[in-house]
């Protein structure tokens, strides 16, 4: 399963690709995982099959129903065949295995909103590929040499999203603060009465995570977000909040400053814009 579509990895050996994913999982035995959806799925197939079995027994001897029954469920409830019934359990069996793979393997934390979006809409979609040995070869092969082209490109976006007051021709760099024009929406006469915007939260988690891969340290907990962490100060009538790469503070009209506190991290940002921009204005600190 490839974040990009219509995109096949070049893989030089499967044993060098086995290694890659030992590497990026090293609980992962490849085949004993294959080994256990196997057995998994045979055993859900002679379920399915028992359960006709004994629906056939039931009303050949005039005993009803069972209770348990292998249906679809939507607007109207309908029987199913044993093909269909054997298809839902693989995808959801497999739809599992996918997530924990990409969970163990920490490749999340490279992706940027692009990659994540598709990387979701082929876990949800029917046409999910199988959890083979060679599917999960090629997919984590691609998506471990796209891993630091995904990570640029969210550092593209999110500095794009982030400046606002860039325009073109101007250095392509962060500097040391940034402007938040959209950070509160304030009723009343002070930020006692403030909803803070997601979509700016959003952007700030983008900004912490990309930190934290900078920093070689492990993605921070996605419960734990800036819009919860930002609705806590607020609670508290703070008006300004202070973590280990940034510094926050707001104001009565609902725009707010950000001021890093790392400034080698920020040097790595730049470095990363340099790149893609060779011909931007440069970009000291």
């Amino acid at each position: 399963m490839n974040t990009e579509p219509n995109v096949t990895a070049n893989i030089d050996s499967t044993n060098d690709t086995d290694a890659q994913l030992h590497a990026l999982i090293p609980s992962l035995s490849l085949a004993h995982f294959i080994q256990q959806r196997a057995a998994t799925l045979e055993r859900l197939t002679h379920a399915i099959a028992l359960l006709r079995e004994a629906d056939q027994l039931a009303e050949a001897a005039h005993l009803g129903q069972p209770c348990i029954e292998i249906q679809q469920h939507g607007r109207h409830t309908t029987p199913i065949t044993d093909e269909q019934a054997e298809t839902a359990a693989r995808q959801h069996v497999d739809y599992g295995g996918w997530s924990y793979l990409m969970e163990q393997s920490g490749l999340a934390s490279f992706m940027d909103a692009k990659a994540r979006e598709q990387w979701r809409q082929q876990l949800e979609s029917h046409d999910l590929p199988e959890l083979t040995a060679d599917n999960i070869r090629s997919t984590f092969a691609f998506m471990h040499g796209s891993r630091r082209e995904m990570f640029d490109r969210g550092v593209i976006t999110l500095f794009q999203r982030l400046s606002w007051d860039y325009k073109t021709n101007q250095p392509f760099r962060f500097g040391q603060r940034i402007i938040l024009n959209h950070l509160l929406q304030v009723y009343g006469r002070d930020t006692h009465q403030a909803f803070l915007n997601h979509t700016t939260t959003d952007q700030l988690d983008d900004l912490l995570r990309v930190f934290h891969v900078l920093d070689g340290q492990p993605e921070p907990d996605h419960r734990q977000g800036m819009y919860r962490i930002l609705s806590a100060a607020l609670h508290e009538h703070a008006t300004n909040w202070s973590g280990p790469y940034f510094s926050l503070r707001w104001f009565r009209k609902g725009g707010g400053h950000l001021t890093f506190t790392r400034p080698d991290l920020v040097d790595a940002l730049n470095r990363i814009l340099a790149r893609h921009f060779p011909n931007a204005l440069p970009a000291p600190r």
